[in-house]
């Protein structure tokens, strides 16, 4: 069987592997980062364990937010319908859209954890404050996200490499790092921890 082969390298899977396995290794190590701060914030985590159930999801939401912009950015790419254009009306909509999505999931984030808190925990942590780590946080990943998602799609797209190999690997552990920095510093700032 013959793969057609397009501007944006092949489907053979040696290509694969030699564009993504050194971009895996540099993702990886990466990653540490937010290990080690995770690591760093256990006393914090301890304290207020209902912030210990909001990180994998405050990481998990901003990870995929890249992951839809960055997917919907390779589908124009390969339809030839996008370029870098400020004024690409639908460019901005997707943008918009991530943004509105990050604020609705972010504030039920804020709102479910204050009430688990309340069940299980009773958390000492007043909603206002919840929300406010929880929409500062997010807002700020979901910003980042967009950036990512650009950057890799647009980066991907000039290097001669499909989009669709490399931008959400790149994406999803960038804001899995910053996503947990983020959060953990608002975190502490908030509580003056």
């Amino acid at each position: 069987m013959v793969v057609p082969q397009g501007s944006l390298g092949t489907w053979e899977w040696k290509s694969i592997v030699g564009n993504m396995f050194p971009l895996l290794i540099v993702l990886s190590i990466i990653v540490l980062w937010a290990g080690i701060t995770l690591e760093e914030a256990e006393e914090m985590l301890g304290e207020f364990a209902i912030l210990a159930v909001m990180v994998p999801t405050m990481v998990d939401m901003g990870g995929n937010l890249g992951a839809i912009l960055s997917s919907r950015l390779s589908t124009r790419f390969h339809l030839g319908t996008t370029k870098l254009d400020p004024t690409d009306r639908v460019l901005w909509a997707n943008v918009i859209a991530i943004l509105a999505l990050a604020a609705t999931i972010f504030t039920a984030l804020g709102i479910g954890a204050y009430a688990l808190g309340v069940l299980i925990f009773d958390t000492p942590i007043a909603l206002s404050t919840l929300l406010f780590i929880s929409l500062v946080s997010g807002m700020s990943v979901a910003v980042i996200a967009i950036v990512f998602s650009f950057a890799a799609t647009y980066g991907s797209y000039r290097l001669g490499i499909d989009p669709d190999d490399t931008t959400i690997p790149i994406v999803t552990n960038v804001v899995d790092v910053f996503g947990m920095v983020i959060f953990i510093g608002v975190s502490a700032a908030v509580l003056n921890f």
